[in-house]
């Protein structure tokens, strides 16, 4: 598949719930994230261009005391996870205020997984 995103998502490596804010059911967990939009993990499939709103409980976040942010998001794609009983899908966010942006950011700074090498003491040969 082609890479279309313009934006580098950042992998998480927080559990952080996401629920359908009206229809009040745990969608999944966080994936990635990025500030246009996120990939939930879920054991539902969603169709494409399905409108909701996303429900975001966050995890403990250094200068922000707010629990949870709620965002407007289309469903842009979906596919099915490397385990068979999870889907991965893929959301648009259709707004987000300046506030909400912060948080965001906060979580790709704090909770990003990230994959550098180690920088080990290299032990001199005897």
């Amino acid at each position: 598949m082609q890479e279309r995103r313009k934006v580098q998502r950042k992998n998480l490596m927080a559990y952080t719930q996401v629920f359908d804010l009206y229809g009040g059911y745990l969608i999944g967990y966080l994936g990635d994230l990025h500030l246009h939009g996120a990939m939930v993990i879920g054991n539902r499939l969603m169709a494409e261009n399905t409108e909701l709103t996303l429900a975001i409980e966050l995890p403990d976040l250094p200068n922000i005391n707010t629990a949870r942010i709620n965002i407007p998001v289309r469903v842009v794609w979906h596919q099915q996870d490397i385990s068979p009983e999870f889907f991965n899908v893929g959301f648009e966010f259709k707004e987000i205020t300046p506030e909400q942006n912060t948080v965001i950011e906060a979580i790709m700074d704090n909770y990003e997984f990230r994959r550098d090498t180690p920088k080990y003491t290299i032990k001199p040969q005897s």
